[in-house]
């Protein structure tokens, strides 16, 4: 078995490829950083690791990497990559918010429809699509970074659907989690009140439930949040929201 992990070298992406090392993945590890994918092939013993430098902002690394990887088996697509930008929308840089929009929500979208029409031609496969608890709400001052994880959550449910519907055995699964302790605070210049979540234990409990067909991961409390939001309403919510997160760097 084979796992395409995008984001692989640092972070959750990095816990998912160690994880399913040890239970015997060979594994194709997408990512900018060389060196980091290298660090990552060698702590993954007894398995083989294929790395790929590349940027998946961009459209045509994102067919590199389909290209490169196509006659090998693929058994699971593992849609990691991605970063946030905290700040007032009217003050966010837009070349940077573009850039997001197109790891957090182009790559995976090109990258799902890719291995996904190869999948359902050999009736197997398992994607899992890392969107976020933030997938369920709008964020004001994190309002693109949230903006693409509803994108992601909501592209994974329909195709769970359409999967399901046409009774094939290809399983799409999307990763809600809280915050999580990786670099993602860095890159967003974001922190939280409540601590993050173990990156290994988010790891392991997403490839699991992944593995067993799970629509929708809610790690934690987290699985708690789609319910209670029935109940709140959508403007206290935002104001909640807000105050949470202008607690970033000042």
């Amino acid at each position: 078995m084979r796992a395409l992990i995008t984001g692989a070298s640092s972070g959750i992406g990095r816990d998912m490829a160690l994880y399913l090392a040890q239970k015997g993945w060979d594994l194709v590890v997408v990512a900018r950083r060389t060196d980091r994918l290298l660090e990552l092939k060698e702590k993954a013993e007894n398995v083989d690791v294929l790395c790929i430098t590349a940027d998946l902002s961009k459209y045509d690394e994102c067919i590199r990497v389909y290209e490169e990887t196509k006659d090998i088996q693929i058994d699971m697509l593992i849609n990691n990559a991605g970063f946030g930008l905290a700040g007032e929308f009217s003050d966010t840089d837009l070349d940077r918010e573009l850039c997001m929009i197109d790891t957090n929500v182009k790559a995976l979208h090109i990258l799902t429809k890719l291995y996904l029409k190869d999948f359902v031609k050999r009736d197997s496969g398992v994607i899992l699509n890392v969107a976020s608890i933030a997938g369920f709400m709008s964020g004001p001052l994190l309002a693109t970074y949230y903006a693409t994880k509803n994108y992601v959550l909501a592209l994974t449910r329909a195709i769970y659907k359409e999967l399901k519907k046409s009774k094939s055995k290809v399983t799409v699964s999307a990763l809600c989690p809280g915050p999580i302790n990786t670099e993602f605070f860095d890159v967003a210049n974001v922190k939280f009140l409540i601590a993050g979540v173990k990156s290994e234990d988010v790891a392991k409990l997403a490839i699991d439930k992944a593995l067993k067909g799970k629509l929708v991961i809610l790690p934690g409390i987290m699985k708690f949040v789609p319910f209670l939001l029935r109940f709140v309403p959508t403007k206290l919510v935002m104001s909640v929201l807000y105050k949470f997160q202008s607690l970033r760097r000042e």
